[in-house]
Formats: C-alpha cells, sequence, structure tokens
C-alpha cells in the first residue's frame, strides 16, 4: 500500500509558501489599507477615514463611475445568464449524448478560451467585429463577455453532472415522465449547484474583465475596469483605491459563494 506523502515536511516548503502569499495578496492588503487613508498622498499615511468611501458616491467623479458601474453589473448579469443557459445545454449534451463524432473537438472547441492568452482572443474578437461590420459598443462588449464566459460556465455545471448518474432520469422516464419533465423537475434540481457555481463564476470573469473590454468597448462607454485604468492614467487616487476595495470585496464575496455551491453540489447525489 502506498504511502501518502505530506508535502508540508518538504524542505522549503513553509517559506517558499509564505512568498508566494505575499507577492499575491501584498499589494491587495496595501491597496485595502489606503482606501481608509484620510490624507491625499497614496503613500503617507494620515490617518483611519471613510472620505474616499464617501467620494466614491458622492464625489466630482461619482457619475462617471456609476455609469461605469451600471454597464459593469448590467453586462455581467446579462453575460453570467446567457453563457450559463448555454454552458447548460453544452453540458447536457456533452455528457448525456453519448458517443459522437467530433466530441473531442467539440470538447477543445468549449475549452479553448481558457486556453487562449486573453490578448489574442480580445485581437481575434475586435478584427472579427470590424470585419462584420458591428458597430463597436454596449453590445459588442455583451456579445465578447458571453463567448468568453462560456467555459468558466461549463467547467463546473459539467463536473457537477458527470457526477449524476442517469439512473434518476430513467426512473422519471419509467413513471411516464417525457424528456423534457425528466430534464426539468429531476435532472435540472440536482444540477442547481453546478449551475449557481457556473454563473456567479461567469459574474465575476465579466464583471473583472479588461482586456477584452477595451478593445471591444468602443468610444463613449465604459466599465467601471476601464473607467479605473482611464483615472490611473492621470495619477492614482486615492479614491481610486477605493473603488478598487468595492470591487474586490465582491469578486471575494461572488468568488467565495460560488466555492460553496460547489461544495453543497459534491455532497449531494
Amino acid at each position: 500500500m502506498a504511502r501518502k506523502t505530506d508535502i508540508r515536511h518538504y524542505q522549503g516548503f513553509l517559506p517558499m509558501t509564505v512568498l508566494c502569499m505575499v507577492l499575491l495578496y501584498g499589494p491587495l492588503i496595501i491597496v485595502m489599507v489606503y482606501s481608509f487613508n484620510d490624507s491625499l498622498s497614496i503613500t503617507r499615511w494620515g490617518g483611519f477615514s471613510l472620505r474616499w468611501y464617501y467620494d466614491v458616491f458622492f464625489g466630482l467623479e461619482a457619475p462617471k463611475f456609476q455609469k461605469a458601474a451600471f454597464n459593469s453589473f448590467s453586462i455581467a448579469t446579462m453575460a453570467a445568464i446567457t453563457s450559463t443557459t448555454i454552458a447548460v445545454a453544452a453540458a447536457v449534451g456533452m455528457i448525456r449524448g453519448g458517443q459522437f463524432r467530433a466530441k473531442t473537438a467539440s470538447f477543445a472547441l468549449i475549452s479553448l478560451p481558457l486556453m487562449v492568452p486573453e490578448i489574442v482572443t480580445a485581437v481575434a474578437t475586435l478584427i472579427f467585429f470590424t470585419t462584420i461590420g458591428f458597430t463597436a459598443g454596449y453590445a459588442t462588449i455583451l456579445v465578447a463577455h458571453i463567448v468568453f464566459c462560456i467555459p468558466f460556465a461549463y467547467l463546473p455545471i459539467a463536473a457537477r453532472l458527470e457526477g449524476i448518474e442517469n439512473i434518476y432520469e430513467e426512473a422519471a422516464m419509467d413513471l411516464y415522465a417525457s424528456r423534457a419533465q425528466a430534464f426539468f423537475q429531476v435532472l435540472m434540481p440536482l444540477m442547481l449547484p453546478g449551475i449557481i457555481s457556473g454563473f456567479l463564476l461567469a459574474f465575476v470573469i465579466s464583471l473583472d474583465d479588461f482586456i477584452i473590454t477595451n478593445f471591444v468597448k468602443g468610444a463613449g462607454i465604459e466599465t467601471l475596469p476601464t473607467a479605473i485604468f482611464g483615472a490611473v492614467k492621470q495619477g492614482i487616487k486615492p479614491n481610486i483605491m477605493a473603488i478598487s476595495t468595492l470591487l474586490l470585496l465582491l469578486s471575494f464575496v461572488f468568488v467565495t459563494l460560488s466555492w460553496f455551491a460547489g461544495r453543497m453540489g459534491s455532497k449531494n447525489p
């Protein structure tokens, strides 16, 4: 019987872990701390204050950021709903559809956006919209986000569906349920944790995306990431740190909910 190995006992594991944690989360913690800084300086502490959070909602630049936030949340919501719906259909077809020609190629096509560098996807999407004469704006961002979010929604849904045996649908159809009834009344509730997880993950990916959005957004429309980038080019202000902190906390909440939804699904049949 093979003996289990605890990697924590390897020499250098703890220092390397601490170094990785500092490099990954140190800058985020600094941004969060200085978002409560009372000083105009982003490097000198001037005391604790919530003035920059007040400035985000009621300051001179508040209307610009509020409009960008509306664009971000509306696009993320529609992109997450659409990509999750497509991902559910794709997962059912791939996993419950049995063996069919080009199944491997279909899976590779779904997973391709995860493997291709995002800048390549952004350039290709921009060229595609330009070629077909699709005017850059709100609609181009939405379409690009839907396509990009499909594999992120697909993975947790497919993982959940693979853990559900087909005996449930077969039992329902043996009791004279139609295929549609078996799907919506039996399989869909069992898939729900994966669907929720996929939706939340797609929402976060769309909300936080900058590269693709910056390429296809066109003039006159901004999302929160692009609005933050535009403001930073004029100099980093403490209110940018406050916006970044709020966006970071929101992303953390959604990722945590996605993780709990996945855990809930793994405990059920």
